[in-house]
Order: structure tokens, then sequence, then C-alpha cells
């Protein structure tokens, strides 16, 4: 079983406009709601796929129990440890040519409330294979929550799949997590943090190898995928990018590879793979979902190659779109 963890989920608003117009009056159209966040997406294209899966983190409130009650509507097992704050809503404006975000802060988490997950996680180690570790950490949470949670598995013989940004990922990436998967900005942001040379003479995998010990894969966008595994270095792209929304396109690719990891599948065969599930998820109108057909066009295309050692990472465009950008 793939478990995945969501520490700072949402209820996911859509508001449909006729065109957003600053400073005026609004009537909308239609009103969607669903489960949000970056684990809660992973989780939902697992389940979409067939892949036995289920849903962690920290839920609460009334909007809490919604987000539970939607997971449980859509077929998605989870096992949430309640808190006392309530769970924050994100809200997307969209019109006819794009998308307008605000997204609420998370709710403060008390040191209680923290030992509480870590005991259940310990729990859900039991019958994990994989855990997939996703997005940005609500207030209260050690900023080496991920690192915290790597170590667990580790001791348990649970292969983890960490994607964060920030001081999360930068502190999950010294646990030494299966594999990391970062976008090209959180990398470029993490090496910087860390004093790392950005990538010029001495290429960008000597950066990564600087930065983790373990298998780094970096989302590019259209440019596909580019992963650092020991001394091996590939990279994959669509033959032909996809256009529509992004949103939710790493979390796809994540899904990939936490499957990839359960079946020990070799990067050349899990690159394209993870590469052709990205590209399925832009062509879907939500986070979480993915269209089949796109799929399997890409996966039956796409190849892996070995990359140039000074390959660098460049500053990608999103993977189609303009829409607004999924939370952390």
């Amino acid at each position: 079983m793939i478990v995945t963890v969501t520490l700072n989920p949402a209820l996911d608003l859509t508001y449909s406009v006729d065109a957003l117009v600053p400073h005026g009056t609004h009537r909308v159209g239609t009103v969607a709601e669903r489960p949000g966040g970056k684990g809660l997406n992973v989780a939902r294209v697992l389940h979409a796929l067939g892949e036995p899966v289920l849903a962690t983190g920290l839920l609460g409130g009334g909007t809490g129990a919604r987000v539970a009650g939607l997971l449980t509507d859509e077929g998605v097992r989870s096992s949430f440890v309640r808190i006392a704050g309530e769970t924050r809503r994100t809200v997307a404006v969209v019109d006819a040519t794009d998308a307008t975000g605000f997204w609420e802060p998370g709710p403060v988490v008390g040191a209680g409330e923290w030992s509480l997950f870590l005991a259940e996680f310990r729990e859900l180690l039991g019958p994990a294979t994989v855990v997939a570790l996703s997005g940005s950490l609500p207030p209260g949470v050690p900023l080496d929550a991920y690192a915290q949670l790597i170590a667990l598995a580790s001791a348990a013989g649970v292969r983890t799949v960490l994607d964060s940004s920030g001081p999360a990922l930068h502190a999950g990436l010294r646990a030494g997590p299966s594999v990391a998967k970062p976008n090209a900005d959180e990398l470029a942001a993490v090496l910087r943090t860390a004093n790392v040379r950005q990538p010029g003479p001495q290429g960008l995998a000597d950066a990564v190898r600087a930065l983790a010990d373990g298998p780094v894969v970096v989302s590019r966008g259209v440019a596909g995928l580019f992963a650092v595994a020991g001394d091996e270095v590939w990279e994959c792209a669509p033959p032909i990018p996809v256009e529509g929304n992004p949103t939710g396109a790493g979390d796809a690719c994540v899904a990939a590879l936490a499957r990839g990891l359960r079946d020990h599948t070799p990067w050349p065969e899990l690159l394209p793979d993870a590469v052709a599930l990205s590209a399925a998820a832009v062509a879907a109108p939500v986070a979480g979902a993915f269209d089949p057909d796109v799929y399997r066009r890409t996966r039956a295309t796409a190849r892996t190659r070995p990359a140039a050692r000074s390959s660098a990472v460049p500053a990608a465009p999103p993977a189609g779109g303009t829409r607004a950008r999924t939370h952390r």
C-alpha cells in the first residue's frame, strides 16, 4: 500500500464568473469544491489508477470534516489525525481567460497534535510499502517534520518520495528520502540557501549531489524531467507538449514515482511513466485527475536518454495554460 501524507490540506473552492473585474461585484455562476492539497492529489491519482492507497494528514473543524467526506465520496481511503484548528480553504475565481487564487493560511498545530500524528504515522508504516510526503507545513509543525517522517519510514524499511519546498525540502533532503521531486524553482532556491554553486562549470548533477545523497527528480514543465541517481543522469520529456491546466502535474509525477518505487521500476522505464502521467494531468480540468488517452499516447512515445553532465535546469514555463497554480 502507498500512503500519502498531507500536513496542510485544504478545501478547494472554485467560483466561475463571466469576467473578473477588480473592485467589482460578481455573481457566481457555479461553485465547485474538492479535497485540496498536494498529497491528496497524489492519492486521488493513485486511486484512479487502481492502486491501493491511503491518505493521511491533519484535519480540523467542519472544513476538515468536509474534506474527509469528499475523499470518501471518491472512494479514497483515509486516516487523518484531528486537530483543534480549522482546516484552511482555497478559493479560485475563474473566468473565460484566467483564474485568480486566494489561499488561506493553515491552522496552528500544537506540539501534542504533532505527537499524535507521529504515533499515527508509525502505525501506518506497518502495511505501507511507499510513503509520499507532499506540500507545505502548517504553522506549529516543526520545519524538520518531513525529515522526522523520513527517518521513521527508513527505520521501518519503507521507501519515501519527498515533494516540498523551502526549509521543509532542505531539511528533508538531509534525511535521505528514497526520491526527492522538487521543481526547477524549488531546487534553485534550496541550492541558494545551502550555498551550493548554481549549475555552470560543475554542472547541475554535481550541484544536486552536493545537496542530497539520494536520487532527485527535477520537474521542468514542458521541458520534462531531469533525474540524478548516483552516477546516472537522465532526461525525459513529452514528445508533444500538452496544453491545459498545469495544476496537479507535479502531483501526478509523484504518484508515478511512488508506484515505481514500490515496483522497483528502473529509471529508463520509470521516467517516461512519470512524464506521461504528468502530461495527462495537464490535460485534465482539475488537480488529482488525469486524461487516460493522453497518458497512454505519451507513455508509448516518451523516451529516457542520458543527460549531458553540464545540463542546467531552465526557468521552465508551466506545462500549458495560465490557470491558477496549486497551493502547497
